[in-house]
């Protein structure tokens, strides 16, 4: 890396930047000091606008990023879509969307930011995994499958790029209050330990002690933020 701090030598993305988890992850990054990236599927303000189950998309829009903002040094996975029902009637399409969003566009930005992280010689990949990818949750086989997932690729990236200065954690949320939870918080609320839902702003403090200096001795790991829910 050249001189100076990684704020300084490039940007971070966020991946579903523009709401919930993802929008509290981008402000806690830009207070730490980074040229955030907020992908989304549709144009919202300052985002860049990509389908990260797309391929193709996912390259030209890191390209744009880069001549806008910098090399990416810093990746957060955590675009996300449900598409819930029982396994049994479950379509193909169901399946396949939010696999190949949740888990193979996770695969397809770290593969598109790793280039830049290896040339610089440092750079943090952080997955947003969930609790149900240990904690089974009826109608929901897609999601868990892509969060589970989630773990083995976070565990595999962080063993292939360890000695390159580049890290590879997840955060593994519980029960956070956004959209996407509203209609299982009550159900979820009496098995939470905490006595509570968390906050976007949770996870966002999680994944921005992942991604700074003191957490360059932590690699492959997955850091809960649950309330005590998997436990």
């Amino acid at each position: 890396m050249r001189d100076g701090t990684p704020q300084e030598n490039g940007c971070a993305v966020v991946t579903g930047g523009t709401r919930g988890i993802g929008a509290a992850v981008a402000e806690r990054l830009e207070a730490e000091g980074w040229s955030v990236a907020r992908l989304g599927r549709s144009q919202n303000g300052n985002s860049f606008q990509a389908d990260v189950s797309s391929p193709d998309e996912v390259t030209d829009v890191f390209k744009r990023i880069e001549a806008e903002l910098g090399p990416t040094l810093v990746l957060v996975n955590n675009a996300g879509i449900r598409r819930d029902g029982l396994a049994i009637r479950m379509g193909d399409s169901d399946w396949e969307e939010v696999l190949s969003t949740n888990l193979g566009g996770a695969f397809t930005c770290t593969r598109e930011a790793l280039g830049t992280m290896l040339k610089a010689r440092w750079g943090r990949v952080v997955n947003v995994s969930s609790v149900v990818a240990a904690r089974a949750n009826p109608g929901q086989a897609n999601y868990a499958a892509a969060k589970a997932g989630l773990l083995a690729l976070t565990r595999t990236i962080a063993r292939e790029m360890a000695r390159k200065g580049i890290t590879c954690n997840a955060v593994v949320p519980g029960l956070i209050d956004t959209d996407m939870t509203a209609d299982v918080r009550d159900a979820l609320l009496p098995a939470i330990p905490a006595g509570r839902a968390g906050s976007p702003d949770d996870v966002a403090a999680a994944v921005a002690f992942l991604c700074s200096e003191d957490a360059s001795y932590v690699n492959g790991a997955a850091l809960a933020v649950d309330g005590g829910l998997a436990t």
